[in-house]
């Protein structure tokens, strides 16, 4: 486990590099957690992602599959995986702080 300093604290990830409490969670934690991914600048389209995804889990407990995040905000797989390289799963939920999902997302 890391513990890696953003505005107004630390933040403790596990060995995949997730939240390990996902409440301490901010944009600030967000933007910390795209170096690790290599994104250099989180555009309008990863914020769109990112809320989309924190709000489905607070919702349903649960990141959704990959279709349903597709379909519901309008991005294809294959712009999914050009913002967040490393893919829905790993990437994509990590910046938005959910735990490290365990299925498909």
């Amino acid at each position: 486990m890391s513990v890696e300093d953003v505005e107004g604290g630390s933040l403790e990830l596990d060995e995949d590099g997730f939240l390990c409490d996902p409440d301490l969670w901010s944009e600030d934690a967000a933007k910390v957690l795209a170096k690790f991914e290599e994104i250099d600048e989180l555009t309008e389209g990863h914020w769109k992602v990112i809320h989309f995804l924190r709000d489905y889990y607070r919702q349903f407990g649960i990141a959704p599959m990959v279709r349903k995040l597709c379909k519901e905000i309008g991005f294809t797989l294959q712009e999914i995986y050009t913002m967040f390289p490393s893919g829905p799963a790993k990437g994509a939920c990590k910046l938005a702080g959910l735990p490290k999902p365990t299925g498909c997302v």
